[in-house]
């Protein structure tokens, strides 16, 4: 069966399930929607704008998102179950495009096989449902790099500062997105091509691409900053100051909500004595920055897997992940097929998203309805998430740098 018949009975199976009353179940959710992404924090800031009081006086939201679904998109209960099952549509369907122009072939069977992966995938079936604005975090993601693929500069910097916007934490896939745009070359697969500098040392040829000019990465770069300027400006046009900055973007840098999520940061600044916050703080948001370098870097062959990566780090180490992070990133796998014959743990990672989602709603019963747990018992939950999270991004770096090793019969490559 084609992608183009599955996605559209997908979507509909979406909307049918809004008709029952597990949306308005998981719209609390702390796996689904956190403060930064919650659909009810989104309707109590409209409500506040609308009767002329600051929405920063408790929410966090984009002032886009204030302005946007206070006027195009009103949140009627009909309009908004529309709108997050179409996401989901676009978003499955330029996944089917990304699978086409990374292998350069056309497979209705593989192509229908990416769509169900994401239509199915539960972390990205609840969050939706649940109405989280993680799900327009996702469609943005993929939209920017498909622009990104298809060499459509505008529309995917546009799309990829729309994103950061509203998802600060996407800021580090700035750079493999404009490497991917500076890139002359088709986006197919690269991951078995070696460094160039290697190839050329190495078979003594003077044909391999060249890397893209550095004042062509800084035009695409100012273009981006551009663009991200004139958003923000945008916003303090809707908020009618630059509070917002502080209140929307700020609150990811500060974790100034330590509402229970699916992270590893809530619990420790729970914990944490106000004199050591500070510091605590700049450790933890600059920690996944730290991998972006050596990430790209290593990956330069391939700025389109460098994403991959760092879409990885960024559920697993951003302050208010949710389940549709985790969703996104398992949504990109079967992008890459050529990395599964070197995945050394698949099935033991598996196991440990397997646990952890059985394992998170257990203990927040426990702790939070029937009282005979507590926090500990929460956090122990989510960070066996985070080491699932974990365990997926170190396979798929492994897998991603064994592909350039060809190795011959009675060989084997080692990690020393």
């Amino acid at each position: 069966m084609k992608a183009i018949v599955v996605i559209p009975a997908l979507v509909a199976l979406r909307l049918v399930l809004f008709t029952t009353s597990i949306s308005r179940y998981l719209q609390d959710d702390y796996q689904l929607a956190s403060p930064v992404t919650s659909f009810v924090r989104l309707k109590e800031g409209i409500f506040l704008s609308e009767k002329g009081i600051d929405p920063y006086t408790g929410g966090v939201q984009s002032p886009l998102f204030l302005a946007l679904f206070s006027t195009v998109f009103p949140l009627s209960s009909f309009g908004s179950a529309i709108l997050w099952s179409v996401l989901d549509g676009i978003t499955a369907w330029c996944l089917v495009k990304l699978w086409r122009l990374r292998s350069s072939v056309r497979d209705d069977r593989k192509e229908t096989l990416v769509a169900v992966i994401y239509l199915l995938n539960p972390y990205n079936i609840l969050p939706t449902l649940a109405r989280s604005t993680s799900t327009i975090d996702t469609a943005l993601t993929i939209l920017a790099l498909l622009f990104a693929c298809q060499k459509r500069t505008g529309p995917a910097l546009v799309a990829l500062a729309a994103l950061v916007h509203i998802s600060l934490p996407s800021v580090l896939i700035v750079a493999p997105v404009i490497m991917v745009l500076a890139d002359a070359r088709a986006p197919t697969s690269m991951l078995a091509s070696p460094p160039l500098e290697d190839k050329k040392e190495k078979e003594g040829v003077d044909d391999a691409p060249t890397q893209p000019s550095p004042w062509k990465v800084a035009l695409i770069a100012a273009e981006w900053a551009l663009y991200m300027g004139v958003l923000a400006f945008s916003g303090h046009l809707a908020a009618g100051s630059w509070n917002w900055v502080w209140r929307s973007w700020g609150a990811v840098v500060t974790m100034s909500d330590a509402t229970p999520n699916c992270g590893l940061w809530w619990y420790f600044f729970t914990e944490m004595f106000d004199h050591y916050r500070p510091f605590f703080l700049l450790t933890f948001s600059a920690h996944p920055l730290i991998y972006i370098a050596p990430i790209c870097m290593k990956f330069r062959h391939d700025p389109f897997y460098a994403a991959f990566l760092l879409l990885g780090v960024s559920a697993t180490l951003k302050s208010y992940p949710t389940l549709a992070d985790a969703g996104l990133f398992i949504s990109l796998i079967p992008l890459f097929p050529e990395t599964f014959p070197h995945l050394r743990h698949p099935l033991p990672t598996f196991l440990l998203h397997l646990h952890s989602a059985l394992l998170m709603p257990l203990a927040s019963h426990l702790w939070l309805s029937q009282g005979t747990g507590n926090a500990n018992f929460l956090y122990a939950a989510t960070l066996v998430f985070g080491l699932a999270n974990l365990a997926m991004v170190v396979d798929a770096v492994w897998a991603g740098l064994r592909v350039a090793f060809v190795t011959e019969e009675g060989e084997e490559v080692v990690q020393l």
